[in-house]
């Protein structure tokens, strides 16, 4: 789905003001075929994965290129790269594709974080390049989020030095599911990628219900200093295929694609395609997190505990509790439940799941919580 279609739909379907539609949501489902996955095991909302399995077509298209696991990714990519280009408005030479967006992320801390290189990010987020780059000799600065548990925009500008190599900013975040002012975003991106180059995490992206929200592959398009990654794990639920990319200027392209390693796989790239025209899919996903998103918060409020607003598909509330107190009770209820997120440690991440999950969630914390 085009950023164009997407916010369309977006304004039509009114996620905005709360779109829950049970009738609707059941007819889609119909058309999609898809089912959420059984599992003998715990209720798993400790990864931020999509509950559902891909949708019938999807399933057909990862069948029908089966055969074509014995040959090498390299002959086909380039078709994913095209489609990828046309969904973003940019040249193919803008595109990397990597093996998940964390491989991407992971390339960029070994570019900019090597032998000392400086990185600024916030306090909690997503740590795969963080702790990457540190592994290959960065320093991070990492800077608290502020009240509302956004980015500290001001805080992290204060970071900023002559060896201020990278800034890393999740939009939204990740645990907290905060998401800045877009206006505020730009300008800080403005006034900063002539320091550093500017990374913008947008695995969750197409949760944001406000239409008219911007990727910043927007600021890519300009020529700016930036990074834009996405992911094909979150919404298009292939967490397990590993397929996600880099959107960036040319040169900077070409040098991310000499720090990725893995890259990805035919049925990947194969899935990914077909992901990308599976707009009844995607509407669908989009649609039931938001209905699971609301019964985690109508839970939260009916129990008095504290969370923060979320434009993704997980929830962080405050336990009041240790976290791994937390985790472990939950698990002798059966249900996983997200890690601790330092230095939050009386705080706890749900990940949306399928409506029968969030019942199991919502009666398991009930009990834990008293």
């Amino acid at each position: 789905m085009r950023t164009l279609d997407r916010r369309n739909w977006l304004k039509t379907a009114g996620l905005s003001s709360g779109f829950i539609f049970l009738g609707g949501l059941d007819a889609v489902a119909n058309r999609v075929n898809t089912r959420s996955i059984p599992s003998a095991g715990p209720v798993m909302l400790n990864a931020n994965e999509n509950p559902f399995s891909p949708s019938v077509n999807m399933q057909k298209v990862l069948t029908d290129n089966f055969d074509m696991a014995c040959r090498y990714p390299f002959r086909i990519l380039s078709s994913l790269v095209n489609d990828i280009a046309a969904k973003e408005g940019v040249t193919k030479d803008h595109v990397v594709i990597t093996g998940g967006s964390t491989e991407g992320l992971k390339a960029s801390g070994l570019l900019f974080g090597s032998d000392g290189g400086e990185i600024i990010a916030a306090d909690p987020t997503f740590q795969a390049l963080l702790r990457y780059a540190e592994t290959f000799g960065a320093y991070v600065h990492r800077v608290p989020v502020n009240e509302k548990m956004e980015h500290d925009l001001d805080a992290m500008s204060r970071r900023v030095t002559s060896k201020t190599r990278l800034i890393f900013i999740c939009n939204p975040n990740n645990p907290t599911g905060t998401l800045l002012d877009k206006n505020n975003l730009r300008d800080f991106i403005t006034s900063h990628d002539d320091k550093a180059v500017i990374f913008s995490d947008e695995a969750y992206y197409d949760f944001i219900t406000e239409p008219d929200y911007p990727s910043m592959v927007e600021l890519v398009k300009e020529g700016r200093n930036v990074i834009v990654s996405k992911t094909f794990s979150k919404v298009y639920g292939l967490a397990g295929l590993r397929v996600g990319y880099l959107i960036a200027r040319p040169d900077l392209a070409r040098r991310l694609k000499s720090a990725v390693m893995a890259n990805t796989n035919v049925l990947a790239i194969a899935g990914a395609q077909g992901a990308l025209k599976d707009d009844e899919f995607y509407k669908f996903s989009i649609a039931k997190n938001a209905e699971a998103k609301k019964h985690i918060c109508d839970s939260l409020d009916q129990m008095g505990l504290e969370y923060i607003p979320s434009h993704t598909n997980f929830v962080f509330f405050k336990t009041g509790r240790p976290i791994q107190e937390v985790m472990e009770d939950m698990k002798q209820e059966n249900v996983l439940v997200g890690r601790p997120f330092p230095p939050m440690l009386d705080w706890c991440r749900i990940s949306t799941g399928t409506m029968d999950e969030m019942k199991i969630f919502t009666d398991a914390l009930g009990k834990v919580m008293g």
